[in-house]
Parts: C-alpha cells; structure tokens; sequence
C-alpha cells in the first residue's frame, strides 16, 4: 500500500453544497487512520492543470446555478480534458450532483441553451419544466454493479431538479429502494464507469457509506487494514 495520496479537490470555493466537503474529510481521515498521509489539493479557477494532474484521486461535489456558471466555463476548456484523461487511465474519482451532470454529455435547462457538459459519462440530463416535481429528500439504493460492493445498501439525501439518463454503455451504481435517484422513472442511481462514481447522494456522501470512500481509496493506494465501522453503520442505518 502506498504511505502517500493526493486528493484534488475540483472547486471548494465554488462547488461544496449540502455538506459535500465532509466527503474529502472522509478520504483524508480514513487514509490517516491507516497510516497514510492524504493531502487535500483545493483546484480552484486559477489552478495550474499540472496541479490536477499530479492528483491520484479526484472530488467535485454540488453547486447551486450561479457558482456551476462560474465553475463551468473553466471546467469544460481547462480541467475537464485533464479530468476525462485521469479517469480513462482509472484514476478513482467521485462526482456528486452538479458535478455528475458537469461531467456528463450535456445539460438541457428548462429555459435557455443546451449546456455542453465534459464527456467523461455517456449520460444526459434534461431538466422537465418549472411545473415538474424537484427530486428532493432521503433516498436508499442497493448496488448492483459487481465492479463496487454488489449488495451493498447506501443512503443519502437528494436535490435536483435535472433528470439524468445513461447512455447504454453506461452502468448504474445502484437499484432505488426508496427516494428517485436518476430521473424518479427508471429506478437507479448513480453511473460507476471504470473507477469513478457519479452520484446525486448529497448528505454528504462518504460519512454513512465508508465501503464507497474505501473503495475509492484502495483503487488508489492498493489493499487497505480494515477499520472498525461500528459508527458509521449507525449512520446509514438511521437513514434506512
């Protein structure tokens, strides 16, 4: 196992909504419980891509509309190319709601243009109307995807008006129990693609479902001890 890990942080001034930063303090402190130095690399607008690039596991998490502007611009012509890159060369990475569209094909708003989104997912999202329900609430999926912990129960909380749809080479993480995950219609949520997970689980994620943050950390460093978990099973249960 590797004794060191840099964990870029793609825009901590702009894009940590409902708790998201909690997901780094995750990869930080269950890296440090191991042993292992974990250094938390914020990549803001004026961030070098070199900087992103020396990073072996990447976080982008939620925004509300007029940061996912500022952010966007960036993202698409500097550190999204760097990004798609990292992930095809199975860099673990985990994007959370704005991100998980921002990394998508494209966004289409209720009004207004067609936003171009990175390409690193074949999915799309559309958002239905200013009339149609927002997804919003605790949500509880199983995985399914044998890549990631099949059986495993996750929990979270969601906030999005977009409805995202995978493209049929796509694989989702997990089948809804309770809650809309993707779209509210076709019962899954999230996309795992190589060794990156979309997600729409705000909350934040990682805190009540440390079998993902160590997944992502043992694509990065190689196998890990094991940790006693008995609290952050508490968590996740008192979700379901």
């Amino acid at each position: 196992m590797k004794k060191s890990i840099r964990i870029a942080w793609l825009y901590p001034d702009l894009m940590s909504t409902y708790g998201d930063r909690g997901n780094v303090i995750v990869l930080e402190r269950r890296s440090s419980w191991r042993g292992v130095r974990a250094d938390i690399v914020p990549v803001t607008l004026e961030t070098p891509v070199s900087v992103l690039e020396s990073c072996g596991l990447i976080f982008m998490g939620g925004a509300q509309d007029r940061q996912q502007k500022l952010a966007g611009e960036d993202f698409l012509k500097r550190k999204g190319p760097v990004v798609k890159k990292m992930v095809e060369s199975n860099i673990p990475a985990l994007f959370v709601c704005a991100a998980y569209q921002f990394v998508g094909r494209y966004y289409k708003p209720y009004q207004g243009d067609t936003i171009p989104g990175a390409g690193i997912f074949d999915l799309t999202t559309e958002h239905p109307g200013d009339q149609a329900k927002r997804l919003i609430g605790n949500v509880r999926a199983e995985i399914v995807n044998p890549h990631v912990l099949a059986g495993t129960v996750i929990v979270g909380f969601e906030n999005h008006g977009g409805r995202t749809h995978l493209g049929p080479k796509m694989k989702p993480l997990a089948k809804v129990i309770s809650g809309n995950g993707n779209n509210g219609d076709d019962g899954w949520e999230g996309v795992i693609y190589k060794n990156a997970i979309g997600s729409y689980f705000h909350g934040p994620l990682l805190p009540k479902n440390p079998a993902i943050a160590d997944w992502l950390l043992e694509k990065a460093l190689g196998t890990l001890a094991l940790l006693n978990d008995t609290l952050e099973q508490k968590a996740n249960e008192s979700v379901r």
